[in-house]
């Protein structure tokens, strides 16, 4: 049994003291000392502890099995794109534990006072350049652990994803009811000629944040910088648009029309009209976003590969998104 699998218990006093020691140690060697209590938040998928500091509060991130290959991601993208990410004090991918410096004030917050979408327009740029930089790296990124997500393979996923029955909660309250089901099950070809059509596109795979709202997002004076990287996966880079738009759309209560969506697909776009057309990039954004959900409900089955008790409260999401592959897309734009 690996270290990550026996870190579901958290709440062991074991476990307790050799992450606090691991913490300790690795503040000591960046000249840091701890002053005050951790503030602890626990998740299925993840521990986080709030540590105060005498250069400043920092942030220890324990990940279950599901999403513990983010502390070897944060590692990756450190290397790739420094600029675009917090710079760790530690990372041990082995055990998918991290140590970050506080990012400051999120986008959540800055826009909380100030709820002007060119926020978003100008934090989007800069995570497609962090996707354009680490593009080269798929396939690295996969072998450290990174789930892939890459349309060549997304349709089996989602074939695989429809026989894991319990996960999917078939016939209970909160889950698939067997109509839907059916129905999922008849859309599987589809889905499979969508995501084969998204690949001839030829855009490269990257890393795909897969949860890129507001709060995973920090709007520091050195720029902005993307965090929380347990959902991410090796995908379609225009896949993120699903949940960033879907988020923009609730957050401010926008018609799926609404002409400022349209430019924040665009300012993210702008990234690769160097190399595609217009229409090219908005036909794979648009198949990108309505293939998401699968991508979705995969990511939350990983987050919840945990004890039964823990994961009970979040459950319903993994068959949640599944429906939404035949609702609107979160944005229609008349251009």
């Amino acid at each position: 049994m690996t270290t990550i699998e026996r870190a579901q218990d958290w709440s062991g006093e074991q476990w307790r003291t050799q992450a606090r020691s691991w913490v300790d140690e690795q503040l000591t060697r960046a000249g840091r000392r701890v002053t005050g209590s951790v503030e602890p938040r626990v998740r299925p998928w993840s521990l986080v502890w709030r540590v105060p500091t005498d250069g400043g509060p920092v942030w220890f991130k324990a990940n279950n099995p599901g999403t513990a290959h983010e502390a070897a991601l944060i590692a990756t993208l450190t290397r790739l794109t420094p600029e675009r990410v917090l710079t760790p004090i530690a990372v041990d991918p082995e055990r998918g534990w991290s140590l970050l410096p506080d990012g400051g004030e999120s986008l959540r917050g800055l826009l909380s006072r100030d709820p002007d979408l060119r926020h978003w327009e100008r934090a989007l740029p800069g995570y497609a350049a962090l996707q354009l930089a680490t593009a080269a790296q798929a396939d690295e990124l996969v072998a450290s652990g990174v789930p892939d997500h890459r349309p060549e393979v997304l349709a089996d996923l989602f074939v695989e994803l429809l026989d894991d029955r319990a996960s999917l909660l078939l016939g209970a309250q909160e889950g698939l009811d067997p109509e839907m089901y059916d129905r999922l099950r008849a859309e599987v070809p589809s889905y499979a000629e969508r995501c084969r059509r998204l690949a001839e596109f030829g855009i490269p795979a990257t890393v795909q944040h897969d949860d890129l709202h507001d709060d995973n997002v920090f709007a520091g004076p050195d720029g902005y910088r993307y965090f929380d990287w347990g959902d991410a996966s090796v995908a379609h880079p225009f896949g993120t648009l699903l949940v960033t738009l879907r988020s923009v759309r609730y957050a401010d209560e926008l018609a799926v029309d609404d002409a400022g969506l349209a430019r924040l697909r665009d300012a993210y776009l702008e990234a690769w009209t160097d190399r595609y057309d217009r229409r090219t990039l908005l036909e794979a954004a648009d198949l990108a976003i309505t293939l998401g959900p699968v991508s979705r409900s995969l990511s939350w089955r990983r987050a919840l590969d945990t004890t039964e008790e823990s994961r009970s409260e979040y459950a319903a999401a993994v068959p949640g998104w599944l429906p939404e592959l035949f609702a609107a897309s979160p944005i229609r734009p008349n251009s």
